[in-house]
């Protein structure tokens, strides 16, 4: 897909080509992808399932969101701080997600540090790595849309400076796609012209992001 460029969508309006690949990615792609995420809460769930993506494709993250949801307290993280290791097991039996240990560790650990922050502290690092917009030409094809970049590798290592676990560069560069801190739909995506709106933190709020 590296040197594909938009399609059509069933409105015959161009879009990202995995934004058309699954009929489930199509609002999202439109709705959710690339529109800026504010919210330490909202930004906790998409380290979070960024992390359990991890080896995955998005698509399997996207259709668990709501069993993840659900599992993890609507990703409040002074809630997820707070579990035991009853929740623990709770969620290595849940089917609803991903059963990975060491990610369902990591969700939790990072709560717990994250708990200990001050409000609003968890948005200001994440969106002090975005890059100046000017600096980035929009993508014409996959081919021009990169993997990670110099700021998701500061990210990364900011991050785990400061105790959080499981998000390495790569992770990072994908969040930094979903969240909106870069915009990488192809230049004539349609989606690609239509102003963002911020998010609202809270479990309505867009969420994660496909691997280009």
């Amino acid at each position: 897909m590296t040197g594909v460029t938009v399609v059509p969508g069933p409105d015959g309006a161009p879009r990202c080509p995995w934004g058309l690949s699954t009929p489930d990615y199509l609002p999202y792609h439109d709705e959710e992808w690339g529109r800026p995420v504010h919210g330490d809460d909202a930004l906790f769930e998409r380290l979070c399932l960024e992390a359990f993506q991890s080896g995955l494709s998005w698509i399997t993250i996207l259709r668990r969101r709501d069993g993840f949801r659900r599992a993890f307290a609507d990703f409040r993280i002074t809630a997820v701080a707070a579990f035991t290791e009853a929740d623990r097991e709770r969620l290595l039996a849940d089917e609803g997600i991903i059963r990975n240990r060491a990610k369902v560790d990591a969700a939790l650990a990072n709560a717990r540090v994250l708990a200990g922050w001050e409000p609003g502290e968890l948005d200001r690092v994440i969106w002090s790595h975005a890059p100046d917009p000017a600096t980035r030409p929009a993508p014409r094809t996959f081919a021009d849309v990169p993997a990670i970049t110099p700021e998701s590798t500061a990210l990364a290592k900011d991050l785990k400076r400061r105790g959080i676990r499981f998000v390495g560069p790569t992770t990072a560069y994908a969040l930094m796609q979903a969240c909106g801190l870069v915009d990488d739909h192809l230049a004539e995506c349609v989606a690609r012209t239509r102003l963002p709106a911020p998010a609202a933190e809270g479990p309505a709020a867009p969420l994660g992001g496909p691997a280009a």
